[in-house]
């Protein structure tokens, strides 16, 4: 049996969490693992330049504008420590679990900082698989527990002989 990506499934006890790009390949790295990582890489960097590309043409727009010094200051910085708080928070996110009432509370910092959020793709993609050390972790412990719970329920408990 093979989920959509063609990794062998395990019959009983808990199953790999898909990674986005990667499906459940980063389990045992095949069906194209490294050729996924190497395009992730590629396309998180190239959406981070075209971004950036883009922020420059805002740039220039509130130069042509001559809003003041000011506000293009204020703008750059904007764009800075946002980008700056979306990398730690995205980078973070690959090692423990984001709390959802947190995320939600971030969501509008995040969008303005999405060039961090793509810088920090890139560099993990480089490394492993976006995410995959901590689902690594999680799928292990959680195969550990069911090996551990499987092992201590062998055998037909009706015909262990009782002392007297």
């Amino acid at each position: 049996m093979s989920d959509e990506n063609g990794t062998p499934e395990p019959t009983a006890g808990p199953r790999p969490e898909p990674l986005r790009f990667f499906g459940t390949t980063w389990v045992d790295h095949t069906d194209g693992y490294t050729a996924r990582r190497i395009g992730v890489a590629a396309g998180a960097l190239a959406a981070a330049a075209v971004s950036c590309l883009v922020l420059r043409f805002a740039y220039e727009g509130l130069q042509i504008a001559a809003v003041g010094g000011f506000v293009t200051v204020l703008m750059v910085v904007m764009f800075a420590i946002c980008s700056a708080l979306a990398f730690s928070n995205t980078w973070g996110g690959f090692s423990k679990r984001h709390d959802p009432a947190r995320q939600a509370s971030l969501r509008g910092l995040l969008m303005i900082g999405f060039i961090g959020s793509l810088l920090a793709y890139f560099l993990r993609a480089l490394v492993e698989a976006p995410g995959e050390k901590l689902h690594r972790e999680e799928y292990e412990t959680a195969r550990e527990q069911y090996e551990k719970r499987t092992k201590r329920r062998s055998g037909n408990p009706a015909k262990k002989r009782r002392r007297s």
